[in-house]
């Protein structure tokens, strides 16, 4: 009973904890397929091309818009960032769930889209504006405008939390890890997408009348 395979939208406020359950996830169920974004920034220590991001131009990745090979693309803190459409689409095609860790602007278009009865958004929100800001500096790598740059967008990103389906308080990160287990577990198992169970449960019907 083959099923479509989900898109996952994980999106918060810099430093409310997406990137690090979203490779829990990834550690938890090693069928999921991270949607690895394509971007115009540069890479950091330690990052490698088509690993953490596609790294391009700026010419090359409206070249990519313009052709129409982005499921959804934005610009965040003067760089661009989106998802490529084609390994998207053919992991569905596959049955295997893609797992985007995107900001709410790229979410947006996803949910807009021709796929959005196959997706299921999850924001995760901070316990508290200082423990955010306490995250950010705690991870070493932003200079003191990138991060007052973060907050200052934060509240804005907070405000769009009522257009996902679920809501994570990220209080305790191992609490909020089995929440997101319990989501997905929940929605693979959905009637609507399981294609095959009407056909199963005609089976188990025939069964009675063969006793």
């Amino acid at each position: 009973m083959q099923r479509r395979g989900l898109l996952i939208i994980l999106s918060s406020p810099s430093g409310a904890g997406k990137s690090t359950l979203a490779k829990r996830l990834m550690a938890w169920d090693p069928t999921l397929k991270f949607s690895v974004s394509a971007t115009t920034r540069a890479p950091r220590p330690g990052e490698e091309d088509g690993r953490e991001y596609y790294f391009r131009t700026r010419a090359e990745f409206e070249a990519m818009v313009a052709a129409g090979e982005m499921l959804e693309h934005a610009e965040v803190f003067g760089n661009f960032y989106g998802s490529p459409k084609g390994p998207v689409e053919a992991a569905m095609n596959e049955g295997r769930d893609t797992l985007f860790d995107i900001d709410w602007q790229g979410g947006q278009q996803i949910r807009r889209s021709a796929l959005a009865k196959d997706v299921v958004s999850i924001f995760i929100l901070p316990p508290s504006i200082a423990d955010l800001e306490s995250r950010l500096r705690g991870r070493g790598q932003d200079s003191e405008d990138v991060i007052a740059g973060r907050m200052a967008k934060s509240r804005d990103e907070i405000s769009h939390w009522a257009e996902y389906d679920y809501v994570i308080i990220n209080r305790d990160i191992d609490e909020a890890e089995e929440e997101l287990k319990t989501i997905l577990k929940a929605e693979r198992s959905r009637a609507d997408r399981q294609p095959g169970l009407t056909e199963f449960v005609r089976g188990l019907n025939r069964e009675f009348e063969g006793r």
